[in-house]
């Protein structure tokens, strides 16, 4: 039988997986008796935990405290809840820095020394790119999520890419994160249409709009429209290119920030991509290193044909020494 402190942290460990658990299976776990485990679920809230008793099954769940209690991981949840933290750090968001630290070094302090090698093993061999976003403050990212769940209109002032602005009413949807920015998708209700919102650019005005009825998203894949509005709407110029490559191969040198690749079969697959210069899309995509069939728009079929003469013509005869 195990000793009583052992059991009580290993009763605690079984309560925070996301399940109720009845007595009799609780006894049977740690091979004792259902007398016992009440006991036992009676010392843990004497030390603050919350247990709940669920009706009308003689079961426990753990439930949250008025404090956070201490948690119980495994060597792997330990090493990924680390990793986790230390990414958190570089996210694109005012603040989350410091705490996801203070929080890492916490969890450092604690952690076995055969798990703390892990994790320094991988953060020594990483190197961090910086994502170079502006950040976001953490009220408006939990502001503008509520409002999402509850299904509340937004009232915000919005700053477009030349600087203008303008106030803007909106259905809030759903939030897309690309690792440097953060996006909202919304349906603009004085627009009529579905609009992605950089987060960074956006001034919350408050009291929320009235409740409104969820209409269906502007597509099932959430991730591609957003890819498409960032990476091709806010240009002048919008691109459309068949690439002579797998799509898994040309998305390896693509961000989805920067253009959406869809695949049209196994060997060749569509770019869509935007930009306010004709030589920079030109250049960009002919530097991707792969063959590529131009589409669209049709200033940049011309611009390219007379880049091609222009290159050509600038190159020696065969026949100069």
């Amino acid at each position: 039988m195990l000793e009583t402190s052992a059991r009580l942290l290993r009763l605690l460990s079984l309560l925070q997986t996301p399940r109720s658990w009845s007595g009799p299976e609780l006894a049977d776990r740690l091979d004792v008796s259902p007398r016992t485990i009440r006991r036992d679920v009676d010392r843990l809230r004497e030390l603050g935990y919350t247990v709940h008793a669920v009706a009308g099954a003689s079961g426990y769940r753990l439930g949250a405290g008025a404090d956070l209690p201490p948690l119980l991981l495994d060597d792997e949840e330990a090493v990924a809840v680390a990793l986790g933290l230390r990414t958190a750090a570089g996210l694109a968001v005012t603040g989350i820095e410091d705490s996801s630290v203070r929080a890492l070094a916490k969890l450092e302090r604690v952690l076995p020394s055969r798990l703390r090698h892990r994790v320094h093993a991988l953060q020594s061999m990483t190197v961090p790119l910086a994502a170079g976003g502006s950040a976001v403050d953490p009220d408006v990212l939990t502001a503008i999520t509520a409002a999402c769940r509850d299904h509340e209109t937004l009232r915000f002032v919005y700053r477009a890419h030349d600087g203008a602005q303008s106030r803007r009413l909106a259905e809030p949807h759903r939030l897309v994160a690309t690792g440097r920015r953060w996006y909202l998708v919304a349906y603009d209700v004085e627009r009529a249409d579905w609009r992605t919102f950089r987060l960074d650019r956006l001034t919350l005005r408050t009291p929320n709009g009235p409740r409104f009825v969820p209409r269906d998203p502007p597509a099932t894949d959430l991730a591609g429209y957003t890819s498409r509005a960032i990476s091709s709407s806010p240009y002048r110029y919008q691109g459309r290119f068949t690439m002579d490559a797998p799509a898994e191969a040309v998305s390896r040198h693509i961000a989805p920030t920067t253009g959406t690749v869809e695949p049209v079969d196994e060997r060749t697959c569509t770019l869509t991509c935007g930009s306010n210069s004709l030589d920079e899309l030109a250049l960009w995509v002919a530097l991707a290193g792969v063959p590529f069939t131009v589409h669209e728009p049709p200033e940049l079929i011309e611009h390219i044909r007379t880049l091609t003469t222009r290159l050509t013509e600038a190159l020696p005869s065969p026949s100069a020494g």
